[in-house]
């Protein structure tokens, strides 16, 4: 089984599902394929088109659920936001304009991927002392981990969680996130994997598992990359951090 940590199903809210019909269809794939639990996680990032708040967010993904409860689609849904980094994120919590990932102490959030992140140990441990856990999205993606991968090292001492995409490792942006996203599982630094799922989904679950093993043989790692973490996120409960 299969669960997902990230994802872009709740339509007509960023760059991801367009439609109600979309967003089922995609999610009937997903549930075919063995995803049985995915967050749902829509952009939020400052002067743009993406600035639904809680509320808004929510209203549509109450729709959503009823509609896969009627389509009798085998999937557990949840909410958060994939939030864009920001000096405001205490802000943005507290006034209900972003959503942790099921209302836990976890927070989705991506850097910029080419630019450098000005002030970024003190805006997250700012975030930290306030009780958040920061889980950084796909950090292979980024040119700046992609030049110096033990940065990410810093990240995780800070109390940073990394969440790498399955397609990744298959190889959908390239060589250069493929290999990083490798090398750091072999490290044990992932503590999540996720589709990143916008319109489609390509995942073949026994191929994952595969490549997993082979890249760290700890058996428990790779149940918690799958399913373990991911149920420590939904419960609200802790997860272990490299010091």
């Amino acid at each position: 089984m299969l669960k997902d940590l990230h994802s872009h199903l709740l339509y007509g809210i960023d760059d991801g599902c367009k439609t109600i019909e979309e967003s089922l269809s995609l999610l009937k794939k997903m549930s075919a394929a063995g995803v049985k639990e995915i967050i749902i996680t829509p952009h939020y990032i400052e002067n743009s088109k993406y600035v639904f708040n809680n509320e808004s967010k929510e209203k549509l993904f109450n729709i959503l659920k009823n509609e896969v409860k009627f389509e009798k689609i085998d999937v557990t849904l949840y909410l958060g936001n994939e939030v864009f980094y920001t000096d405001r994120f205490v802000e943005l919590l507290e006034t209900g304009e972003i959503a942790t990932l099921n209302n836990s102490k976890y927070l989705l959030f991506e850097f910029p991927m080419r630019n450098p992140h000005s002030k970024a140990g003190e805006i997250l441990s700012n975030l930290i002392s306030h009780g958040y856990v920061p889980i950084l999205a796909h950090p292979e993606r980024y040119k700046e981990f992609q030049e110096t991968p033990d940065l990410a090292e810093e990240y995780l001492r800070m109390g940073v969680l990394l969440q790498g995409n399955y397609t990744s490792l298959f190889g959908k942006y390239g060589r250069a996130p493929k290999k990083l996203l490798k090398y750091y599982i072999k490290k044990g630094w992932i503590s999540f994997l996720g589709s990143d799922a916008h319109h489609e989904f390509k995942c073949n679950e026994k191929s994952l598992v595969r490549k997993l093993n082979w890249l760290n043989r700890d058996k428990e790692y790779v149940h918690n990359l799958l399913e373990g973490n991911f149920d420590k996120v939904i419960n609200n409960e802790d997860i272990a951090m490299i010091r």
